[in-house]
């Protein structure tokens, strides 16, 4: 690199500016609006015009530590409470102060003032009148629960755990650097790289906000996404560097051939990352839009910092990048030889490709078949942490006082008023007749000019759970069309049909994003390579991977084989949203994996040498690369499995054993077995080639006389 200094300080420049307008303006995240989708989204909308939408409700629970029944001491308590909670200008009512039937909970009802514009009432004064309490009352648990507050309670703890995944991760990665490379400086480097691509996607997140409002979560998928390329990236480019020096290369020369050969994979790498990535845009949901967004900002941050940064620290340290040296580790890593554990797995697959393959297929087929059975739904209040005071006090209330429980809206417009209300009269007795919702307190509600009527029936099954997924499509499919005459518009929506399609939206969104994004790595792979016999094998490979991954997420989630491990309380199904999210991810981050491998077999092949031959130099010297890659990826995956939200475990144990099956059965086993069964047929319909002083020649024969490293 000719002008080492200046790339240096563009990307410090560039990092700086990203991380100011960050500064500048703040990021614009989702509202309510944004994640409507389906017929309840169209609900929604109508019930919001016609000024019918239910206020927020927010609730003090009250219980002696005990779990004695209530008493005086209660009564005083959730009046002193309500008493001050009346004051409060962003509240509407206060209702009075309600004594559970086991008379083991008191709760106070509060509903809020609407707010414009979808924005969550501000509950801060009924915080402080809890807080003020607590002290008051000893021998009480004072907890505040409700819509909002059960949403800043979540958001809260995400951040925390988010947080301390942060703080874990950085010590972890830079301990992992420093046992791959035993230096100090050339651990840095690709922390370094990974930090400031993430820093500067940050900073990015706010003017990008404005014209697409933010996921508040996609700050954490930045960083999950940011540290495992900007690191994966690094590594393949050093690896690389440092291997072409200890043949004798000056620096200069070391980095040129780096830049040739790793920094086209890095881009090619890059470049499946963004498309599998673009993929989620075709779901047409505001939090992969947000995903998708940052995500392939900070692969882009990594690629181009990847070509420019790096082979400039790189020129610039030289030989110093391997100094400070860690004695212990550097005597260690200089006596251990490169490719020899791969070497011995190697030696069977090369040996017997056809057997090893069907063992491998079968092995991956297998751990893939439980996915057949995935079950999708909606995050609801059985999936959250119970540990969570809010959530522990919602389900207190819902055990407590049932109540309405969980409830559709239907929406009913026409010009007739009585002939609206009769038919929501004959709607509400049908559908409870088909013994999947009941009666409500005052179900029927009426806007202004007449012309939309909401009526409201309770669910008996849980939000978000398959009986009430069944419950919803009774009543589109079945009830409501023998019922509603044609004049009339109807939708339903509410809770139970919001999640209903929240799910049904995410599951239908899953072959778009499989048929878009294998498509795209196909033709790319097709493009790179030359080759459709290996973008075929690739597409196989990572489905093959992706499917094992889905089928130990749902053993493990769906049911619930490892519950007392990772601390979580199965429902029955995956997350609907996680499937897209880790598919999409995987085919990207195996992407890295799969073409570092594969170029190195193709210089190999382009060399002249014997397929066999090719395949296990090429895996030999990518081995250790694609290991210690794999390892940091698996770290900071695992770590996301010990954080409270099912969601978070969902994704570590996805990628991680993904990764994991990726790194070790598919490129050390199932990818040498199968080109070495192709042999050059891998490589059709494209002929080999070499590069020697600047031209494209066709590569000569293989001879014994030519000389050979065997790694």
């Amino acid at each position: 690199m000719r002008h080492p200094w200046r790339a240096l300080g563009t990307w410090i420049l560039l990092v700086v500016a990203a991380v100011a307008c960050g500064a500048a303006i703040s990021m614009h995240t989702t509202t309510a609006g944004d994640y409507r989708v389906g017929q309840s989204g169209a609900a929604a909308a109508q019930i919001e015009r016609a000024g019918l939408d239910a206020p927020d409700s927010e609730f003090v629970v009250l219980s002696r530590t005990t779990g004695a029944a209530v008493g005086p001491q209660v009564r005083t308590a959730a009046d002193r409470i309500a008493a001050d909670i009346r004051g409060d200008s962003h509240v509407l009512r206060v209702g009075q102060p309600a004594v559970s039937p086991d008379r083991k909970l008191m709760i106070v009802p509060i509903t809020m003032k609407t707010v414009a514009d979808g924005k969550d009432p501000d509950i801060s004064g009924i915080t402080r009148a809890v807080g003020d309490a607590q002290p008051r009352a000893p021998g009480l648990d004072i907890v505040q629960t409700g819509d909002t507050s059960l949403n800043d309670a979540i958001n809260t703890r995400v951040g925390n755990d988010l947080g301390s995944a942060e703080l874990t991760s950085l010590p972890i990665t830079i301990g992992l650097m420093l046992l791959v490379f035993a230096a100090l400086i050339a651990a840095g480097i690709p922390v370094f790289l990974a930090i400031t691509s993430v820093f500067a996607t940050m900073g990015l997140m706010g003017p990008v906000s404005l014209l697409l409002p933010m996921e508040p979560t996609v700050t954490s998928v930045i960083l999950l996404i940011g540290m495992a390329v900007g690191v994966d990236y690094s590594l393949f480019y050093l690896k690389r560097e440092r291997q072409e020096r200890q043949r004798g290369l000056r620096t200069a020369d070391a980095v040129e051939i780096a830049a040739e050969t790793s920094g086209h994979s890095i881009v090619v790498s890059g470049v499946a990352v963004l498309v599998s990535m673009a993929g989620l845009y075709v779901v047409g949901d505001v939090t992969f839009a947000s995903i998708a967004t940052g995500s392939i900002l900070v692969v882009a941050f990594a690629v181009f910092g990847s070509l420019t940064v790096l082979p400039a620290l790189l020129t610039l340290f030289g030989g110093k990048v391997d100094r400070p040296r860690i004695p212990l580790l550097w005597r260690l890593s200089a006596r251990m030889t490169p490719g020899a554990v791969s070497g011995r797995v190697l030696g069977p697959v090369l040996r017997r490709p056809l057997a090893v393959l069907l063992v491998g297929g079968v092995l991956l087929l297998g751990l893939a078949v439980p996915a057949l059975g995935m079950k999708q739904q909606t995050s609801s209040l059985e999936s959250l942490p119970r540990d969570i005071p809010a959530v522990h006090a919602l389900q207190q209330i819902g055990d407590a006082f049932p109540g309405d429980g969980p409830t559709a809206a239907i929406v009913l417009q026409g010009d007739n008023t009585a002939q609206l209300r009769s038919e929501a009269s004959s709607i509400a007795a049908k559908a409870i007749s088909t013994g999947h919702w009941k009666a409500v307190a005052d179900p029927v509600k009426v806007s202004a000019d007449g012309h939309t009527v909401v009526l409201t029936v309770g669910s008996k099954a849980g939000e978000g759970s398959f009986a009430a997924g069944d419950a919803v499509r009774a009543l589109r499919d079945h009830v409501l069309p023998a019922t509603v005459p044609s004049g009339t518009q109807w939708a339903v929506g509410g809770s139970v049909a919001e999640s209903y399609d929240q799910m049904q939206h995410q599951s239908e969104g899953l072959p778009k994003v499989l048929v878009v994004v294998l498509g795209l790595t196909l033709v790319m792979m097709a493009a790179t390579f030359r080759s459709l016999v290996v973008a075929l094998l690739t597409t196989a490979l990572n489905l093959l991977s992706v499917g094992a991954a889905f089928g130990v997420l749902t053993l493990v989630f769906q049911h619930g084989w490892a519950e007392s491990i990772l601390h979580f309380h199965s429902t029955g199904g995956v997350i609907s949203w996680i499937p897209i999210f880790l598919f999409v991810v995987l085919m990207g981050l195996s992407m890295d994996y799969h073409v570092f491998v594969l170029s190195r077999v193709k210089e190999k092949v382009d060399a002249g040498l014997p397929p066999k031959l090719a395949v296990r130099q090429g895996v030999q010297e990518t081995a250790g690369v694609v290991t210690s890659a794999a390892v940091v990826m698996i770290s900071v995956f695992a770590l996301f499995a010990t954080l409270s939200m099912v969601e978070m475990k969902e994704i570590g144990v996805g990628l991680g054993i993904a990764i994991a099956l990726d790194a070790t059965v598919v490129r050390l086993v199932v990818l040498p077995a199968a080109l070495s069964l192709l042999g050059h047929r891998a490589w059709w319909p494209s002929r080999g080639t070499r590069r020697i002083a600047g031209r494209q020649v066709p590569p000569a024969p293989y001879t014994e006389r030519e000389p050979v490293r065997m790694g």
